[in-house]
């Protein structure tokens, strides 16, 4: 189930992207900017995507994709809950065509979602929301275990991780916060190849309304002094990382 093919993301991996949102996510993130993609059934939005066609259309940006260095995104939702049957042949066939893919991903799948892919993915992105399981389980509605353990697994395999940790004010980007995962990273031995710095922001909260659900709490954003100390920081560790979405490097 797709809810939306975006052309020409600039935040969703490296070069000019084409993103593909899949529908359906086992979170329920108090802050989600997103909330039409959090059932896998179609209610307002979403149809589903012959997989001929679905690759047909993705090919037609396939010149942006090679003088940029970009290529397709999958996410959601959560693309890696979907039928990965279907995500795996989708997955192989644009990789087999020289064209490149990036998972976009909240963790909270079976390892062996990620294992059908690995072959054929050049980077996930890769969301680290909290490393305390009551703070994860309050803000999400669910457990951080499984998300860790496969990123520690994904680590191990050596493929390319982008790190991207959703910041909210007050909440979890204290100084404090960052040096527990840097030090958790490094127990681990996960070395991202970008972090993303992605400050909570009102975008989509207007669309609560529109599918006729309540608004979730509201969420402060950091201010750009802690969000400049914050990356800051994490260039102290040796780690490239930017404020929001893009990667640069």
């Amino acid at each position: 189930m797709i809810y939306k093919i975006q052309k020409f993301s600039v935040h969703d991996g490296p070069g000019i992207r084409t993103t593909v949102f899949f529908k359906g996510c086992p979170l329920r993130c108090l802050w989600c900017h997103n909330p039409e993609s959090q059932s896998f059934e179609p209610g307002h939005i979403g149809k589903k995507w012959p997989l001929p066609r679905l690759i047909a259309e993705l090919e037609k940006d396939r010149i942006f994709y090679e003088e940029s260095g970009g290529g397709v995104t999958l996410s959601g939702g959560e693309p890696l809950a979907q039928d990965m049957d279907y995500v795996k042949l989708l997955v192989q066939t644009l990789a087999e065509r020289g064209i490149s893919v990036v998972i976009d991903t909240c963790g909270d799948v079976p390892y062996e979602s990620f294992r059908k892919i690995l072959p054929y993915t050049d980077m996930f992105l890769y969301d680290l929301k909290f490393l305390d399981t009551h703070l994860h389980e309050t803000f999400t509605g669910a457990s951080n275990q499984r998300i860790l353990s496969n990123l520690v697994r994904l680590g191990q395999e050596k493929i390319k991780i982008c790190l991207r940790l959703p910041l909210l004010a007050g909440i979890n980007d204290s100084l404090e916060t960052m040096e527990a995962v840097n030090a958790w990273i490094d127990q681990n031995n996960i070395r991202p190849f970008f972090i993303n710095l992605l400050p909570y922001h009102l975008y989509g909260r207007s669309k609560y309304a529109d599918l006729g659900l309540e608004a979730p709490m509201e969420f402060q954003t950091p201010d750009q002094n802690r969000l400049d100390m914050l990356k800051d920081f994490w260039e102290q560790q040796g780690h490239p990382v930017g404020i929001g979405g893009h990667i640069t490097n």
